[in-house]
């Protein structure tokens, strides 16, 4: 407030609007991790958001998003490396026995607590799925 910075101030006030309405809704205090999903769950809105004015050139909208998203970002936790990524893919397929497609839900039930918040699960979701039908 004090910078003047009425996009970043904008963005922050949607941040707490979207947390504050989700325990309204829910009638209780939010953990960081439900926080961490409310954050998380506005991030994907801004990449879809992003891809639909692009498809419609609206480089004005688009780069709006653009900045939200950025913004969004830097209040989640860091990020794990693709790295970091696999290795704990490859602990849950081996925790979980899995040895098909079939066996994609125990695999993605162990990997989303732990990299709730640090790894696009959209992404792991993913690379689960090619590890297992390949």
């Amino acid at each position: 407030m004090r910078a003047k910075d009425s996009a970043r101030l904008s963005a922050v006030r949607l941040i707490l609007a979207a947390v504050k309405q989700r325990e309204v809704d829910e009638r209780k205090e939010l953990s960081d991790a439900e926080v961490t999903s409310v954050i998380e769950k506005m991030i994907k809105q801004r990449r879809e958001s992003i891809a639909q004015f692009e498809q419609a050139s609206r480089k004005d909208l688009a780069d709006v998003e653009k900045f939200e998203l950025e913004l969004l970002s830097g209040y989640l936790p860091q990020q794990m490396s693709d790295a970091e990524v696999q290795q704990e893919l490859q602990k849950a397929i081996s925790e979980s026995g899995a040895s098909g497609i079939k066996d994609m839900g125990k695999v993605m039930a162990l990997l989303k607590p732990r990299l709730a918040g640090r790894a696009d699960m959209g992404k792991v979701s993913a690379l689960v799925k090619t590890r297992l039908s390949g």
